[in-house]
């Protein structure tokens, strides 16, 4: 079974030790990918030339038995932007020509921008997915569709990709349409109905704080509770930034992949990296797992390499250590609660109270997702406590050091990134 002790950190690869019999049999491949959106400068490439815009991944890709992406953002030829908190994202149907290319077999939907234009453009991207046989899992026009899990046989091997996310925005489903959002008592529940039914469970949050090097303590607990349910893996995203990996009762938990084909106009270097995570499964066991790292560039991505490459596995340690050990993680997060600081505070306070005097809806949104979200319930009232309590500056050295290193290191900044 995987273990810290078991996995390459020189190579990002763990591997079962297979018998002769077992490594005969033809493994399963699974890769899955981070966040992908039509968006900003790689909108006219994934249009015009979707194929490029995935480099030299794309062998990668297409070896996979399998392959998994986050669509963070509706395909549609029509609607309006919502009042939400942040940016509003669509592509257009033609877009689809940038999945197929691959092709990705399944999306998953459980995120913060599928509903950024309304439920018309989500009933858009339904059909040119269906119309594309492309499967999709974690939002729906209603409660029982978002939260339904999707079953997939592959060669031999009965998967289960079970979705979930935060409902930013009130974007949960309920009576009507929405996201999977925050029911953690019922993502356990389908897990544990899933357990003897299928061979292997693939659990798939979209949550957490955005930049910053480790999860928040409530995103592992979360995720821990996904394991003691019976997943097989939980893999994160939606921080856009790479976190670390932990092995949980033998069972890996991926933090965050980082930003995948999804272009953010800034010259910091961790938003400008993610990994691919490739599964070799035999029915009902996992006998590989592999990390893929790549930047992202102008025209597209392209796989780490070399002096780069190495540097992204020593940080990548350095950022997993951590999560092994619950006081070590509050400690982590008390570092970016520290870096955070005061001044934090009354910055994003003072830019939402700003923007109710000039765009009400558009500053509504912003303080309403503060009081509603997960991700800012937590960063505030653990903030407040600890400045309660005297206890923000009492975070370690290295904490401090690795939350400034991903929120301020500079694509050019050779003695950060060798």
């Amino acid at each position: 079974m995987p273990t810290i002790s078991s996995f390459d950190w020189e190579k990002g690869i763990w591997t079962a030790n297979q018998t002769a019999s077992d490594s005969r049999k033809a493994a399963t491949k699974v890769c899955i990918a981070g966040d992908w959106a039509p968006i900003r400068l790689f909108k006219d490439i994934m249009e015009t030339h979707p194929e490029s815009v995935y480099g030299d991944l794309m062998p990668i890709l297409r070896s996979a038995d399998l392959s998994i992406v986050n669509l963070e953002s509706p395909l549609s030829d029509r609607g309006e932007p919502v009042f939400k908190s942040g940016a509003v994202f669509k592509g257009e149907q033609s877009h689809i020509k940038a999945l197929t290319s691959v092709p990705f077999n399944v999306v998953t939907l459980a995120n913060n921008h599928v509903f950024d234009y309304g439920i018309d453009a989500f009933e858009d991207t339904m059909d040119v997915l269906k119309r594309n046989h492309i499967q999709w899992t974690g939002a729906g026009i209603s409660i029982k569709e978002a939260a339904t899990p999707l079953v997939i046989i592959v060669n031999d091997t009965k998967i289960a990709i079970v979705n979930f996310s935060e409902g930013e925005d009130l974007t949960s489903a309920g009576k009507g349409p929405g996201v999977m959002g925050w029911d953690l008592p019922r993502v356990e529940d389908t897990i544990k109905t899933l357990r003897p039914e299928v061979d292997f469970i693939i659990v798939i949050p979209h949550c957490g704080i955005e930049y910053i090097p480790f999860p928040p303590p409530y995103v592992a607990r979360a995720f821990k509770q996904m394991v003691n349910a019976g997943a097989d893996i939980v893999i994160g995203h939606h921080p856009h930034v790479p976190q670390g990996i932990q092995f949980y009762k033998n069972t890996p938990i991926v933090y965050s992949l980082g930003n995948f084909v999804f272009y953010q106009p800034t010259d910091l270097y961790y938003r400008k990296l993610g990994y691919l995570v490739n599964l070799g499964l035999n029915k009902g066991s996992l006998v590989s797992l592999e990390l893929v790292p790549y930047e992202i560039h102008d025209p597209g991505l392209s796989c780490l390499k070399g002096a780069r490459l190495q540097t992204f596995w020593g940080k990548f340690k350095e950022i997993s250590m951590p999560l092994h050990d619950d006081k070590k993680l509050d400690a982590a997060w008390n570092g970016f609660l520290n870096y955070y600081g005061v001044n934090g505070f009354f910055t994003e306070i003072s830019m939402i109270m700003e923007k109710i005097k000039t765009d009400p809806q558009k500053g509504a949104a912003m303080f309403r997702n503060r009081l509603t979200t997960m991700q800012h319930y937590h960063l505030w009232k653990d903030f407040m406590s600890r400045l309660l309590e005297g206890e923000l500056e009492s975070s370690p050295e290295w904490a401090h050091r690795l939350v400034n290193e991903w929120l301020t290191c500079k694509i050019d900044d050779n003695s950060m990134i060798g």
